[in-house]
């Protein structure tokens, strides 16, 4: 069984910056591509990025990328989702995911564990 823990989120201002973190039990962390997912009120859950089982590969959504920045540790069973120059609309509340499939999938449905969530706020 595959339990994720998000933590890190917060209030900030427009322009600051926070890293969110995801912790990973059960099952061999180190062969699954992770990704991490953000749903704000009222709009569906949506994609933010990705990271292949290694680190090597990492893909972003365009409205975070060049802002975000997810690496992983693959020794402390934990992926990271780092987010500077954060603007009102990241205001979400952020997920990790682990992928059922190979590294590269925008889909929530190609994930199978969910984290339970953390809030993020953007404001002034």
């Amino acid at each position: 069984q595959v339990q994720l823990v998000e933590s890190g989120g917060g209030l900030v201002q427009p322009g600051g910056s926070l890293r969110l973190s995801c912790a990973a039990s059960g099952r061999t962390f180190s062969t699954y591509a992770m990704g991490w997912f953000r749903q704000a009120p009222g709009k569906e859950r949506e994609f933010v990025g990705c990271i292949s089982y290694s680190g090597g590969d990492v893909y972003y959504a365009d409205s975070v990328k060049g802002r975000f920045t997810i690496s992983r540790d693959n020794a402390k069973k934990a992926v990271y989702l780092q987010m500077n120059s954060l603007k009102p609309e990241d205001t979400a509340v952020y997920y990790c995911a682990w992928a059922r499939v190979s590294f590269g999938s925008t889909s929530s449905r190609d994930y199978d564990y969910w984290g339970q969530g953390t809030q993020v706020t953007v404001s002034s």
